[in-house]
């Protein structure tokens, strides 16, 4: 464990979120120096480092303490002197203590982080704003490069991704339209790595149908609610959508497209999911009903990791599966991969790689592995060893490699916390094909309003300020309280 003692309240994060990036399989703990109260088992413990603004508030001292350095038999002390006008900016002093805590990391650990101090930030959102106010390419990469230390390999895929999706979004109804998500938090198993609203299927079946109920109620008050506002794409997630019976399906689909119009709808996606839970009789429901884009997922082409990870379903059903929906006619197919699962090496990846590359699916998003909190992962780490999960340069560049083999661009692009190799996920598509709701989620430049356990509405207002209304996520809950979950989104909503 990593104990971090420091005393600039607010901080706390950043610090936390760097120091983890670097030492990724360690456990980091930040600790109040002068209260000591956030856990007081570690507050007389030695620390990894000491991070001290004195006050005088023109001087910060970082103090790394002996035994982390191999070499060095004392402890190592970097000192930052600063305007102390700086630290009334709030932004800009935080700006500059990360550039600083930063290099100091690099300098404890020899090595550089591909995304530098970019941490709890979306690096196209930053792009993108620059392009907006009419930024050129080499001012967002040296902004990315010198600001951040993000390397010039993912400052410009940053830069790549952000133009595609400006153009992409050109024909968005910002002011007067929206997205709609619907939430299905039923999946066959809980996978190891998730941390999604989702329950097994099997002790939810006699409850679907009084969940589906409670999704048309919803549907019927926001269709009204927003009965001026022009729908853009439709995004039925989980969980695994497809874990619904056919007809279970088509009563779903039949009650939006009672309710709302899908006039001006540019993309109505599916997530298929789990290739045990996907029939053609299931496929054809969507076809016919004019889903255009859907998902079937392996996460990897290893059986012996499928089973691991808890899908209990084999690669060659995920082959039959694809197989399935090419018959039925479907023409955008994505599918998920994840890298840095447990045991698997560089081999397995590049077998996997070839095996998609067969297939020949339309869009291919390429996960990191993160390692979440509410994820049974944990677990699995605490009896393994976190060493177990690897994720390098060399298998990221076999993925992305088979991607662009595949006439793939980068279209999205999305960071999270505890990422294995401190990577990044990647949406890629053939041309015609790029998942626009994704990039909407991402960007948050549109409402987004989502129905079902678990689920959260995100309200965009003119003036670019976000806020937010959540679903309870447990499914007997958000069924007994139907009426409070559309009383929240009346208030949202309203104008």
């Amino acid at each position: 464990m990593l104990i971090v003692k420091n005393n600039m309240q607010g901080f706390e994060y950043d610090i936390h979120s760097l120091v983890k990036a670097f030492y990724g399989e360690e456990t980091v703990k930040v600790v109040s120096m002068e209260k000591g109260q956030q856990d007081t088992s570690l507050a007389s413990r030695e620390p990894f480092l000491c991070v001290e603004l004195f006050e005088n508030l023109s001087k910060l001292e970082l103090t790394v303490f002996e035994g982390v350095d191999k070499q060095q038999d004392k402890e190592l002390k970097f000192v930052w002197k600063f305007d102390a006008q700086l630290f009334e900016k709030k932004k800009e002093f935080k700006n500059e203590f990360k550039k600083f805590f930063y290099e100091v990391l690099c300098k404890i650990t020899g090595k550089k982080l591909p995304w530098g101090n970019l941490t709890g930030i979306r690096p196209t959102k930053l792009a993108m704003g620059m392009l907006e106010n009419q930024k050129s390419h080499e001012e967002i990469l040296a902004f990315l490069e010198k600001e951040h230390f993000v390397s010039r390999e993912k400052a410009e895929l940053s830069i790549e991704i952000a133009k595609r999706e400006k153009e992409l979004l050109s024909t968005i109804h910002y002011k007067d339209g929206y997205s709609l998500y619907v939430g299905i938090p039923f999946c066959p198993t809980t996978c190891l790595y998730c941390s999604f609203t989702s329950y097994p299927i099997c002790s939810y079946k006699n409850r679907v149908e009084e969940y589906i109920d409670c999704l048309i109620k919803e549907m019927k008050f926001v269709a009204k609610e927003y009965s001026d506002k022009v729908l853009d794409t439709v995004y039925i997630g989980g969980g695994t959508p497809t874990t619904l019976e056919a007809e279970q399906l088509d009563r779903l689909i039949n009650g939006l497209k009672e309710h709302f119009s899908f006039e001006y709808v540019k993309e109505f996606t599916v997530e298929a999911g789990r290739a045990d839970s996907i029939t053609k009789e299931k496929l054809q429901v969507l076809f016919n009903h004019g889903v255009t884009r859907i998902s079937v997922n392996p996460q990897t082409m290893k059986d012996a990791t499928l089973k691991l990870i808890g899908r209990r379903h084999s690669v060659e059903q995920v082959k039959e599966a694809f197989a399935l929906a090419r018959e039925v006619g479907f023409t955008n197919i994505n599918m998920d991969l994840i890298l840095g699962l447990p045991e698997e090496t560089v081999e397995d990846v590049a077998d996997t790689i070839s095996e998609i590359k067969k297939l020949a699916p339309d869009s291919l998003t390429i996960h990191s592995l993160a390692v979440k909190r509410a994820s049974k992962l944990n677990q699995w780490i605490e009896e393994h060893g976190i060493s177990m999960l690897k994720n390098t340069d060399e298998t990221m560049e076999i993925a992305v490699k088979g991607a662009r083999e595949l006439h793939m661009k980068p279209y999205y692009l999305y960071r999270q916390k505890n990422m294995a190799g401190n990577f990044e996920n990647v949406g890629y598509a053939t041309e015609g094909n790029f998942g626009i709701y994704n990039i909407l989620i991402m960007e948050e430049k549109q409402t987004i309003v989502a129905l079902g356990a678990g689920s959260i509405t995100k309200r965009v207002f003119t003036d670019g300020r976000i806020e937010r209304c959540d679903n309870v996520k447990d499914v007997a809950l958000y069924i007994e309280k139907i009426d409070e979950m559309i009383e929240r989104k009346k208030v949202l909503l309203g104008d």
